[in-house]
Parts: C-alpha cells; sequence; structure tokens
C-alpha cells in the first residue's frame, strides 16, 4: 500500500486506528479453544467486527511463533483474510545483518505478503537498508519506545547535546523516504512526539501505548499530527480484550468504535 492510498483509507474511514492482533490463549474467550485453530477464530471474529472502524492491523509475531508451526500458520489464515484495504503491520521487530535482514523481508514481504515490518536499528544502516529494497514496502523503524526501559539508552544524551533517538531518526532519514519509512513513536511520551515531529515532518509514525498503557489520542494528535494526518495509532489491549465472553466481537467493536469517533474529529480538521 502506497502512502496516497494509505491517507485514502484515512479519509475514507475518518480512522488512523490500528489494532494489534496479540491473541493470549490464556485470554481469549474459552469457547474458541476447542475450535481447530482457537488463534484464527479469535482474529477472525476481531477483523470482522472492526475492519471498517481501522485502517491498519498489526500481529505481534510474539504470540504466533511460540506455537512453532502451528503458529506460523495462524499467522498466515490470519493475514490472508484481512481486507485488502487495511495496512497490515508484521510487528517482528527484526534487526540483523546483510543477507538475514534480506530473507527477513523476504518473510514478510513476499511469503506473507505484508504491508510493513517492525525493525530495531541498533546495528545500523546494513541491518536497515534490506528492507528499503521492496518497492510498495514499508519499514516501521524503532524510534521511540513507551516501554519504561525507554530512557536506559534512547534518552542518551551524545556529546552534542541531542538524545540518542533523535540521532537515529535523522540518521535514519538519509536510508528512505517518507514513502517507506516509518516511526515507532511511543504515546506515552507525548511532549516527545512533538520532537520527533520537528525531525520529521512528513513521515508517518506508528503510535502504540494509547488505551491500556495510558497514553491520550488528545495529546497523540497535538504533538504528533501533520497536514496528511501522519499518524497510525495503536490499541491492541482495550480493544481485542474488551470482553472474554461469547459477545468478544461485540464489545470489540464498541471499543474500536468509541476511538474511531473521536478520530473522526480530528481528521475533519486536518488541512488534507
Amino acid at each position: 500500500m502506497t502512502k496516497i492510498e494509505l491517507i485514502q483509507q484515512i479519509r475514507t474511514k475518518k480512522s488512523f486506528l490500528c489494532i494489534g492482533l496479540d491473541p493470549d490463549l490464556s485470554k481469549i474467550p474459552q469457547h474458541l479453544l476447542d475450535s481447530e485453530d482457537p488463534i484464527f477464530e479469535f482474529n477472525k471474529v476481531i477483523i470482522d467486527a472492526t475492519n471498517d472502524l481501522c485502517v491498519a492491523y498489526k500481529p505481534n509475531l510474539a504470540f504466533y511463533e511460540c506455537y512453532g508451526s502451528k503458529g506460523w500458520n495462524s499467522f498466515e489464515k490470519t493475514v490472508n483474510y484481512i481486507p485488502k484495504d487495511c495496512f497490515i503491520i508484521a510487528d517482528a521487530k527484526r534487526g540483523d545483518i546483510g543477507n538475514t535482514s534480506r530473507y527477513y523481508a523476504k518473510t514478510f514481504f513476499e511469503t506473507y505478503s505484508c504491508d510493513a515490518v517492525t525493525v530495531a536499528p541498533y546495528m545500523g544502516s546494513d541491518s536497515v537498508l534490506p528492507f528499503l529494497e521492496n518497492p510498495g514496502k514499508w519499514l516501521v523503524l524503532l524510534a521511540l519506545t513507551s516501554n519504561d526501559g525507554a530512557s536506559d539508552f534512547q534518552f542518551q544524551e551524545m556529546k552534542d547535546g541531542r538524545k540518542l533517538y533523535e540521532s537515529v531518526i535523522e540518521k535514519s532519514m538519509n536510508w528512505g523516504t517518507d514513502e517507506s519509512l516509518m516511526f515507532v513513536v511511543g504515546a506515552t511520551k507525548a511532549k516527545e512526539i512533538e520532537k520527533v515531529r520537528k525531525l520529521a515532518p512528513n513521515h508517518f509514525f506508528l503510535v502504540p501505548g494509547v488505551g491500556a498503557q495510558g497514553g491520550k489520542l488528545e495529546d497523540v494528535v497535538k504533538y504528533g499530527s501533520n497536514n496528511e494526518c501522519g499518524l497510525l495509532v495503536n490499541s491492541s489491549r482495550g480493544i481485542i480484550y474488551a470482553s472474554n465472553g461469547v459477545d468478544f466481537g461485540y464489545e470489540a467493536r464498541k471499543e474500536a468504535l468509541n476511538i474511531q469517533i473521536e478520530m473522526a474529529l480530528y481528521v475533519e480538521q486536518f488541512n488534507w
């Protein structure tokens, strides 16, 4: 999906919601555990209930890989089931060099036909560039994350006074364009989002941390949006685990709709 196509979906659906598909077998409704593929059955209901309210889905590979070949099969079925008008992010957080990265890219872009994959930049350009060799595909680079441990490295001050995360963003913008490179920017670091937006005025941000982690949509839009929206705001637990009963799809839709209604107000205000 191109940047223009993604923006059009945001305008059409009046939403910049990304839903994380993190199926934990200890949390999904118990009645699904008797099915042949509980993970896919769970995801299928969530997708059916929410695909008109969101523009992207983000399966987190940790919740699939741990089940071996069965988990990968559930992931493949999930990706194939997601409607074509939704952007698919493989939340794999890969980060290795040379041919290893090239084959990671092949896995998610060719074998599974995802639109994007999350990548850690710690090893530098040769761990990132292979992902950018795929026209029409996106690299989502970990830049400023929402976890408590982000301060361990990302906020370390460099000799020139910049924080490490600022250096990562500035350097990586030489590797890809706003047509192929997004940044992960955590919602719980609201005021820092403003700094990132100044560094990368035209790039999309994937923003986790809204909802269960305490981030506020209002702050994300205030500090992180641009004239093209420029945001994919992710919610996982707050939507997919809104209920663990037979009504879980209905309750997931209610939660997604509440977010979409708020997003629609902001979409109307963007200077398209």
